[in-house]
């Protein structure tokens, strides 16, 4: 197995580890977690990049969290890109 193939397994057993703590977040919302944990990606843009899913889905859903649970906290947004930065909020 590749390294990047490892590290993509590796990633998704994390996210499926955050929702089983966590049954009420989508795959999305546990991906924006453990993106931020690993430091993987820390704005919407480059993890809807890296993920090859669509912006405004992330977007979606990084609002949501961000709305109902306290552990992801959203830093800046930049108007123009819609780009949204965010990082734990108890690392």
């Amino acid at each position: 197995m590749s390294e990047e193939a490892s590290d993509a397994g590796r990633f998704l057993a994390l996210v499926a580890a955050a929702q089983a703590r966590n049954a009420g977040l989508t795959s999305i919302q546990a991906g924006l977690l453990v993106a931020a944990e690993l430091n993987i990606a820390t704005d919407s843009r480059s993890f809807a990049r890296k993920l090859g899913i669509a912006h405004a889905l992330v977007l979606r859903e990084l609002n949501a969290l961000a709305e109902r649970d306290d552990t992801l906290e959203i830093v800046k947004r930049d108007p123009r890109t819609m780009r949204v930065f965010y990082r734990l909020a108890n690392p």
